[in-house]
């Protein structure tokens, strides 16, 4: 797993499909809105059945994963003044959380398939991004 930071700030988490480890694994910080974690386990686990409970969870920014599962995708990362600061390039099988700061994605082959998974609701174009 990569952690991604700039200037002291966690910006994205990548995984690759080869870094997994075995059982539950969770590869966000707790404090982060979008929960990512793997499992990796053998025939014959039981998870036991369980009922979320109603709690508040105010959050005031959008966090994503994106999961390729088929292709390739560059994810340019940028700093506050609007740069690219980093590009990481995600195969199938990869993932990456995104939790500061923005981004923007190039789709490297034909037939690439993304999962893309955020916090919600979702409100509209205009009032969730700041298109660069």
């Amino acid at each position: 797993m990569d952690r991604i930071e700039e200037k002291g700030e966690l910006v994205a988490i990548v995984l690759k499909k080869d870094q997994w480890k075995n059982g539950l694994d969770f590869l966000t910080p707790d404090e982060a809105f979008c929960q990512v974690g793997t499992w990796w386990y053998d025939e014959g686990k039981e998870l036991r059945a369980h009922r979320h409970i109603e709690n508040q969870r105010p959050n005031d920014l959008t966090q994503e994963c994106v999961i390729v599962m088929n292709g390739s995708v560059r994810v340019d990362l940028y700093d506050n003044t609007d740069t690219v600061f980093q590009s990481v390039t995600l195969a199938a099988g990869d993932l990456m959380v995104l939790l500061h700061g923005a981004h923007g994605y190039e789709i490297l082959e034909s037939d690439t398939k993304v999962i893309e998974c955020k916090n919600g609701p979702f409100i509209s174009v205009d009032k969730d991004k700041i298109i660069l």
